[in-house]
């Protein structure tokens, strides 16, 4: 762990282990609810000078924080990849350590200035933004790197301090993060703790803790109830990017080859086990064959293998738990569609790319968020049906519409419930453009000006 700018060795370790291979790849401290005390009693102390530094000193710990990703990023690269899964090479660990890095330049140049709400002969009225306090950060095990500079880079940039637990499958990656970032921050400014989620509950007592003022938290909706639920007491503030079963709707025009390459990846970016990713998928029966065929022809060409292989595209599924899931899923849907493609587990927590046809819109492999590498196609024949059966969904994170009249598929995609829309892409999130769900997908927004905004407290000032 890292508390105040120190390294912390905790009396208990748990093994990490290699999703590809069942090694183990290292030892993580287990927390106790001490190590959560001083955590936060350290970023508290050091709010006291680190809220009062100006724009330009803030701005310069972001890009530093960059460059140092930057220089360090093969090393984190690879232990991302030891401990998640995830290939070095495509969208994979590399992808992620270059992302992280981008996502804390961008946010090095946000700010969030006065604002004027009035001023004549009444006289004059400001709008300022506050930074909160402690912010406690809860990182799931999919993009551990990328999530963790989601929630730490607009937390110090607007003045905040930060204590953050990684997920104890990937914690390793995660914990050496914030000891890079500590060779360039002030000490207490990023604290880690970290806890195998058995032994002592880490993220449970963040949640409930009284020093800490605003959670963030990126993971399943049962989870982020329980930590909505637990901060209640408390009154924190709350960024939750919560599950998402979104639906992609190809509409009748399309090129079913031209779109194959995009819905195969909208769909298995991080082999499926992405919020935003493409769960599951509308096509129009005028074209549905086709597509069918597309996207299987695509599909069958990626290589999948250990993440360390330079050759291999897709990885393992990260942890036992969530590979059981979505064995439970496909196995139910091989009994209701037809398989296009995989349907097969193989050795350890492989599971190959998965395509299942002519399911219906009840059946679990739909209905249920798989985050794996399995993906239902639904016929149907009315754009309207396709439209109210993406909707019928407790998630609304994200959503796609494919078609070559753009203005046609802005149409659909404006009735559609969810944070985020794409058009013949999906999951393409970008830092200067604000990201969250709606229904059940989550609350608040990350990214941009409003995601930094989410960090403060308003204060109104009248002269």
């Amino acid at each position: 762990m890292t508390i105040n700018g120190r390294p912390v060795i905790a009396a208990d370790h748990f093994d990490v282990k290699n999703p590809a291979t069942g090694d183990t790849v290292g030892r993580a401290p287990n927390s106790s609810k001490d190590h959560l005390d001083r955590a936060v009693e350290a970023a508290h102390a050091a709010f006291a000078n680190w809220s009062k530094t100006s724009d330009a000193v803030r701005i310069q710990a972001c890009q530093d924080i960059a460059d140092k990703i930057g220089k360090h990023a093969e090393e984190l690269a690879q232990l991302l990849t030891r401990e998640q899964g995830k290939p070095l090479n495509g969208l994979g660990s590399r992808f992620e350590i270059g992302g992280a890095q981008a996502w804390a330049a961008h946010t090095a140049s946000l700010s969030l200035p006065v604002k004027v709400l009035q001023d004549n002969e009444q006289g004059r009225v400001e709008l300022h933004r506050k930074p909160m306090g402690v912010v406690g950060s809860i990182t799931p095990w999919n993009w551990p790197v990328m999530i963790a500079v989601w929630h730490i880079l607009p937390a110090v940039r607007s003045g905040n301090t930060v204590v953050i637990k990684p997920s104890p499958y990937t914690p390793l990656s995660t914990l050496r993060l914030v000891e890079l970032m500590n060779q360039v921050l002030p000490p207490g400014v990023v604290n880690s703790v970290c806890s195998d989620d058995k032994t002592c509950n880490i993220g449970a007592a963040m949640s409930s803790h009284p020093g800490i003022r605003k959670i963030v938290f990126t993971g399943s909706i049962n989870t982020g109830k329980a930590v909505m639920a637990s901060a209640a007491e408390t009154v924190k503030r709350l960024t939750l990017e919560l599950g998402g079963n979104d639906a992609g709707i190809v509409l009748p025009d399309v090129d079913p080859k031209a779109i194959a390459e995009g819905l195969f990846w909208g769909a298995f970016i991080n082999n499926g086990q992405t919020c935003a990713a493409m769960k599951r998928l509308y096509v129009h029966e005028s074209v549905y064959d086709e597509v069918c065929v597309a996207l299987t022809d695509y599909a069958k060409a990626i290589p999948v293998g250990h993440g360390s292989d330079e050759a291999s595209v897709l990885g393992p599924i990260n942890n036992r738990m969530q590979f059981d899931k979505v064995k439970r899923l496909v196995d139910a849907a091989k009994q209701k569609g037809r398989v296009l493609l995989g349907g097969e587990p193989g050795e350890g927590l492989f599971f190959p790319p998965t395509l299942i046809a002519d399911l219906s819109h009840h059946d679990t492999l739909v209905t249920e968020e798989q985050f794996g590498p399995a993906l239902p196609i639904i016929k149907y024949r009315d754009v309207e049906d396709a439209i109210r059966q993406a909707n019928d969904s407790p998630n609304g994170l994200g959503g796609s519409v494919w078609s070559r009249d753009v203005e046609k598929a802005k149409q659909v995609a404006s009735r559609m419930e969810c944070g985020s829309v794409w058009i013949n892409k999906h999951g393409a999130i970008q830092p200067n453009a604000p990201f969250g769900g709606v229904k059940s997908s989550g609350c608040g927004v990350e990214f941009g000006e409003e995601g930094l905004a989410e960090y403060t407290d308003i204060q109104v000032v009248f002269s």
